[in-house]
C-alpha cells in the first residue's frame, strides 16, 4: 500500500476484506492500526475509522442515508439486466446478504462489467455521494445517485459502500472496540484513554484524529451528545466469587435508552446512538414538565398500560415512528424507567461507584418525581432463582446483577454488570443454508439459514421457508459432523453460500418472536442459536409456520403482574 493510495476508498475496502480474511483479533487489528498509519490528511483519519466503525455517517451526525434494501436491489438488478424476482432474489436468499449477492453478480455478469469504469474515488468523494444519498427522498433521486457512484467503483467497494451506507456491522468480525485498540496501537495510546474519549465523544473518527494529535485530554462530554452504553456479560460465562458484592435489578421487557435532560430540553437516544426523540412525545412531556437540571439518565423505555408493562411486541409498534399518530399514543403508551445516572450539575458522574451513582438516582427521583427500577441486595445464591422467578411474574425478562462498586464501564463486558436469563423458547428447524465462515472459521461453513415448515400451508407454494439464521451453540466436533454431512446433501452452490436438501433438523433456542413483514414468515426470531442438532429427527418433524404464530399469540396474550403491585418498580 502507497501513502498516495491510503486515502482511496478501494483500499480501505481491500484492508476491509483482508480484515474479514484474517483469523486472529490482533493480527485484525494491526492490519487497520497499519492502515490508519498510513492516512496523512486527518480528515481521511476520521473517514475510514467512521467508515468502518459507524457507517456512512458518524453515530452522533443525526444523519442517515436512508435507501433501503429494495431500492438498491432493484436498481442492481437493473444494471445487470436480470429479472429481479426470478434471478436476483433467489440469490439473495441463498447468499443471506444483498451487498454479497450485488458483488458476484457485478463480478460475474458480463452485462455488469461493461458499465464499470473505476475511478479510484477517494474516501472524501465517498462521503459526499454519502451526503447526497441523505438530502434526497425519492427512490429515483436515490437510485440515480446510486448509478453514478458504482459505475465509478469496483464490485469490492459496491459491497462495502453498502454495508457502510446501512450502519450495520460490516460482517468482517471487526466491531467498534477493534476499531479502539487499533487506534491504542496506531498511535501509541493507553487503552483506557481511548475508550474514555471514544465514550464521552461518542465518535471514532473524533477519537482517531484526537489520538494522533496527542490531544486525548482535550476531550470533554456535553450535555445532548451520547454516549457509549456499558453492557452485560451472560451470568454463564463469568465465574462469581461473592454474590454479596452485587446487587440484584428486574430486567425489563423493553428498549434501552439514554436520556438527556435540561430544562424543557430532552432528547432521547437509543443503544446505536440514534436519536429517537419524536417517537415518544410523552415521555418527552413528562421529563420537561419535571424543569431538571442538567442530566443524563440510562435506563427502559416500556408500554405501560393499566398500571402493567406490556410485553416488547407493543413496543415493537411504536419503534422507529417519527410521529405516532393519537391512535398509537393511546394503545401503547410508553414510559421511559430509570436505573442509572451519568451526568448531573454540570459534571459527569460514570467514574462514580455504582453505590454511589444509585443514591444519587434515588435522591433526584424523589424530588423530580421520575419512575426508577428497584435494587435488592443478594446474601446468598439461592436468591437468585427466588428473585428471577419474581421477575418473570411480572412480565419481566429476567435479572441483572450489578457490583456495588464498579463504575460505568462504557462498551465494554466484564463482570461488573451479569444477566440472568432464560430462553423464550425452542422449536425445531429444518437447515436450508449454509454460509461459510470467515476469521478463525474461514474453511468451514459455521453460519446457517434454519426454516421452518409451510408443506400444508395454502399460503405458500414452498415446502419450508426461513426463521432465523444461526452461527452458535455448537462444539467444534458438531460442527466438524455438519460439515461433513453438509457435503452429502448439497443441492447448490451460490459463491460462498450452499442450498442444502431438506435434512438436518436443529432444535434452535431463541429470546423472543418478533414481527418482521420483510420476512417470508412475517416473524423472525431474537437472538436464535442452536441448542441441540437433532440427528434423530426428519425434516417431518420440523415446526410449522402455525407454531410459530401460536408461540406468538400466546406471549402477547400472557398474563401479567400489575406493576403497581411490585416493589421492583418505584414510582410515587
Amino acid at each position: 500500500m502507497t501513502i498516495q493510495a491510503a486515502h482511496t476508498f478501494l483500499n480501505l475496502s481491500k484492508v476491509a476484506q483482508s480484515i474479514n480474511e484474517t483469523r486472529g483479533s490482533n493480527d485484525k487489528v494491526k492490519i487497520c492500526a497499519d492502515y490508519f498509519s498510513s492516512l496523512e490528511d486527518e480528515t481521511d483519519l476520521m473517514l475510514a475509522a467512521q467508515f468502518l466503525g459507524e457507517g456512512a455517517f458518524s453515530n452522533i451526525s443525526g444523519k442517515r442515508a436512508s435507501v433501503g434494501s429494495r431500492t438498491y436491489s432493484i436498481l442492481a438488478a437493473e444494471l445487470c439486466e436480470i429479472d429481479y424476482d426470478k434471478v436476483f432474489k433467489p440469490s439473495k436468499t441463498a447468499l443471506g446478504s444483498s451487498s454479497e449477492t450485488i458483488e458476484k453478480l457485478f463480478t460475474n455478469i458480463p452485462e455488469a462489467r461493461a458499465k464499470w469504469f473505476p475511478q479510484d474515488l477517494t474516501l472524501k468523494e465517498v462521503e459526499a455521494i454519502f451526503e447526497s444519498l441523505q438530502a434526497v427522498s425519492s427512490r429515483a433521486d436515490k437510485q440515480e445517485i446510486l448509478t453514478n457512484a458504482w459505475t465509478k467503483m469496483s464490485p469490492l467497494e459496491v459491497k462495502y459502500f453498502l454495508r457502510i451506507m446501512g450502519r450495520g456491522s460490516l460482517r468482517i468480525g471487526f466491531e467498534s472496540k477493534s476499531i479502539v485498540s487499533s487506534i491504542v496501537k496506531a498511535f501509541k495510546k493507553s487503552i483506557e484513554d481511548v475508550r474514555y474519549v471514544h465514550m464521552i465523544t461518542g465518535s471514532l473518527g473524533k477519537t482517531a484524529a484526537l489520538a494522533r494529535n496527542d490531544q486525548l485530554e482535550d476531550a470533554q462530554f456535553k450535555l445532548f451528545q451520547p454516549i457509549a452504553f456499558m453492557l452485560a456479560s451472560p451470568i454463564e460465562s463469568r465465574t462469581i466469587e461473592n454474590y454479596t458484592d452485587y446487587l440484584a435489578e428486574e430486567k425489563f421487557d423493553g428498549m434501552r435508552c439514554q436520556i438527556h435532560v435540561k430544562g424543557n430540553e430532552v432528547r432521547i437516544f437509543s443503544r446505536d446512538l440514534n436519536e429517537i426523540t419524536h417517537s415518544f412525545p410523552e415521555i418527552i412531556t413528562f421529563f420537561a414538565d419535571r424543569s431538571l437540571p442538567g442530566i443524563v439518565l440510562d435506563g427502559e423505555i416500556c408500554v405501560y398500560k393499566n398500571d402493567t408493562i406490556m410485553p416488547f411486541q407493543h413496543l415493537q409498534k411504536r419503534m422507529g415512528l417519527k410521529k405516532p399518530s393519537k391512535k398509537i399514543l393511546e394503545q401503547h403508551p410508553t414510559i421511559l424507567i430509570s436505573y442509572d445516572v451519568l451526568f448531573y450539575d454540570g459534571k459527569p458522574v460514570f467514574e462514580h461507584t455504582l453505590l454511589d451513582r444509585r443514591a444519587l438516582l434515588t435522591e433526584l427521583s424523589k424530588e423530580y418525581v421520575f419512575p426508577v427500577t428497584s435494587q435488592y441486595p443478594i446474601s446468598h445464591e439461592d436468591e437468585i432463582e427466588m428473585l428471577f422467578d419474581q421477575a418473570i411474574a411480572h412480565g419481566n425478562e429476567g435479572l441483572m446483577l450489578k457490583h456495588k462498586q464498579s463504575t460505568y464501564e462504557y462498551g465494554q463486558r466484564r463482570k461488573s454488570w451479569l444477566k440472568v436469563k432464560k430462553p423464550g423458547g425452542s422449536i425445531d428447524t429444518v437447515m436450508m443454508y449454509a454460509h461459510a465462515g470467515s476469521g478463525k472459521r474461514g474453511g468451514t461453513y459455521s453460519d446457517f439459514t434454519l426454516g421452518i415448515s409451510v408443506r400444508n400451508d395454502d399460503r405458500y407454494e414452498e415446502e419450508f421457508i426461513p426463521i432465523g439464521k444461526a452461527y452458535g451453540g455448537y462444539t467444534d466436533e458438531e460442527l466438524k459432523k455438519l460439515n461433513s454431512r453438509i457435503k452429502e446433501i448439497t443441492a447448490e452452490k451460490y459463491g460462498p453460500t450452499l442450498g442444502l436438501y431438506p435434512d438436518i433438523v436443529v432444535e434452535l433456542e431463541f429470546d423472543d418472536i418478533q414481527v418482521n413483514k420483510r420476512t417470508k414468515a412475517n416473524f423472525t426470531l431474537r437472538f436464535p442459536r442452536f441448542k441441540a442438532i437433532r440427528w434423530d429427527l426428519s425434516p417431518d418433524d420440523v415446526d410449522t409456520l402455525i407454531d410459530i404464530e401460536r408461540l406468538y399469540e400466546n406471549k402477547l396474550n400472557q398474563e401479567r403482574l400489575k406493576q403497581i403491585n411490585n416493589p421492583s418498580f418505584v414510582f410515587k
